[in-house]
């Protein structure tokens, strides 16, 4: 977000103390950027748990690590969720119940691929039934590596995905300006 320091405020009658609080403490951004701010700092992921990843991912929302100090709450529902996160090997049978509650989740939707089941088949990468990545079936936009990955592991893909969703707000917002 831009600070007020470029911007005409009119205020040049106030004393220089008064200039520099208002200077300080008055934010200028648009409507856009304020969306993608309140969007990535309230993301609501789906638990969508399939092996021992999902262990991990329920130790993030408790008390040790705390999701919630970075606007994540779990939700149950895909109409209420914005964010996948696949935690575990996923199967060719899953498959198409997970594509199902991809197409249910309203737009904007991200993924986030949990551990090296979800992200690559992990050690059954060779089995007939086990689909060699999620990303087969549902465009994923962060992965986090690892047999399990800890909860640390899974809130720094939750910032990295928070980063990636300011960044397409002002790519977009750019586009826009260009015309």
């Amino acid at each position: 977000m831009e600070v007020g320091r470029d911007f005409d405020l009119g205020l040049e009658g106030l004393p220089e103390a008064d200039v520099e609080e208002v200077k300080r403490n008055v934010l200028f951004t648009s409507l856009d950027r304020l969306f993608s701010w309140a969007r990535s700092n309230s993301l609501w992921p789906l638990t969508f748990g399939l092996a021992c990843c999902a262990i991990e991912m329920m130790g993030t929302s408790a008390a040790h690590y705390d999701a919630d100090r970075f606007g994540v709450f779990f939700r149950n529902s895909p109409r209420q969720a914005d964010v996948m996160i696949v935690a575990g090997t996923v199967t060719k049978k899953m498959a198409p119940l997970l594509r199902r509650l991809y197409d249910q989740m309203a737009e904007p939707r991200w993924v986030i691929a949990m551990g090296s089941c979800a992200t690559a088949g992990g050690p059954y990468i060779n089995s007939y039934v086990v689909v060699k990545g999620v990303d087969q079936i549902v465009p994923v936009d962060v992965y986090i590596p690892g047999c399990p990955p800890s909860p640390v592991a899974l809130i720094y893909g939750i910032n990295r995905l928070q980063d990636k969703i300011r960044y397409e707000a002002r790519r977009k917002g750019a586009e826009m300006l260009r015309g």
